[in-house]
């Protein structure tokens, strides 16, 4: 498999998003009819999105809507949330900020110690709200962090990391157990990031509830400039699907993967849930919603780290309630708007009557899929992610 790059040396072909289309079905269905709801350890939800664990996407309001409406929203349990009292001041001045000094302030900010009472109060109010309370930490704080949580009532709890595997080698401390993790955890838990068919089945015989696929796609993360890792999302997607249907077959357990960044648009997404992901985790795109704490402002998770920032700030601006980005009216030509129609309308033109259906789409290579014809919305940039 692959192509020779040099002497000695081969390299695969990936694809992400802008490289394929998928192909409509023989068949189609009323839009209105197919069911895109996906299930996590039993429990069903309406929508297969979930708003990433990024301070200028989900604060408690957001998650609180975001639950009313059917989907799953993760608040960051090392964000601004939980080291300030009032976190709308420290936002303001990190939206302030000129693009210049955006980085900088922002590592400073992050230096604030984490309190567990924030932890409570934070996890209260989205409860009170009406949940479900999502929340993540990094490997190095899950243990401790995923006890609080669940003391504080979490329906779920996330680690999450640039890269995560089952096997952390480590002398300078003691790296994760998964499997330990997850046998002392009542509440499922979800694992990521990881992009490869080896690390995702090794994750799954872990005992982990749900895998996050994707290395360095969202529009605020700059891994993939800074480490220069990743793969693009199309191919991460099947390998890591082909690793959970492996998986299923040898032990009767289904574990959904959700690909998570690289998403701006309701296509992008359909593509993502044809590639095999059960549902997906998106961050700009909800970013731009009234209720995000972000006021259309988004950076990515690493953007803190004192040494080696993997994020950048992005202005995304506001473009309406987070109803409006899920389910419409869209007045936006763009594709951003109305993304749970777009899924209905996809599934409907290819003939799925659900996510596991929409999962068999037949998937063409084709780079001028968003080109084709287009040279009049080129030229004048219009049908484009603003």
């Amino acid at each position: 498999m692959g192509m020779w790059i040099g002497r000695g040396r081969k390299a695969r072909i990936a694809y992400g998003f802008d490289d394929i289309a998928l192909v409509p079905g023989a068949v189609t269905v009323n839009s209105n009819e197919v069911d895109i709801a996906w299930e996590l350890c039993g429990r069903r939800f309406d929508i297969p999105i979930i708003a990433a664990a990024m301070d200028g996407v989900v604060g408690p309001r957001l998650a609180i809507e975001m639950g009313r409406l059917g989907g799953l929203a993760v608040l960051n349990l090392e964000g601004i949330q939980t080291r300030y009292e009032n976190p709308d001041e420290v936002l303001d001045h990190i939206v302030a900020a000129s693009l210049d000094e955006a980085t900088r302030i922002i590592q400073g900010i992050y230096g604030e110690p984490i309190k567990e009472e924030l932890i409570h109060k934070r996890l209260s109010l989205i409860k009170k709200g009406g949940g479900p309370a999502v929340v993540s930490s990094i490997p190095q704080r899950a243990e401790r962090f995923a006890k609080i949580a669940e003391e504080a009532g979490a329906d779920i709890f996330v680690v999450q990391s640039t890269v995560t595997t089952a096997r952390h080698l480590a002398t300078e401390y003691t790296p994760l157990d998964f499997s330990r993790l997850k046998k002392n955890l009542s509440i499922p838990l979800i694992v990521g990031n990881c992009v490869t068919y080896e690390a995702c089945l090794e994750l799954m015989q872990c005992g982990v509830d749900a895998l996050l696929i994707g290395v360095g796609p969202g529009a605020a993360c700059t891994s993939r400039e800074v480490l220069g890792l990743g793969v693009p999302q199309v191919t991460a997607t099947v390998d890591s699907a082909a690793a959970r249907d492996f998986h299923y077959k040898q032990t009767g357990r289904y574990v959904p993967i959700i690909t998570d960044g690289g998403m701006t648009t309701g296509g992008d997404i359909c593509k993502a849930l044809a590639a095999g992901a059960d549902a997906v985790m998106i961050g700009s795109a909800f970013a731009r919603a009234e209720e995000a704490p972000g006021r259309g402002y988004h950076w990515g998770m690493a953007t803190p780290h004192q040494n080696l920032p993997r994020g950048t700030r992005i202005r995304v601006g506001v473009t309406g309630p987070l109803e409006q980005i899920l389910f419409g009216p869209a007045f936006t030509d763009d594709g951003t708007q109305n993304l749970v129609g777009a899924i209905r309308t996809c599934m409907g033109s290819v003939g799925a009557r659900n996510i596991r259906e929409l999962q068999l789409t037949e998937l063409i290579i084709a780079p001028a899929i968003k080109t084709e014809g287009k040279v009049f919305q080129r030229a004048q940039k219009l049908g484009l992610p603003k």
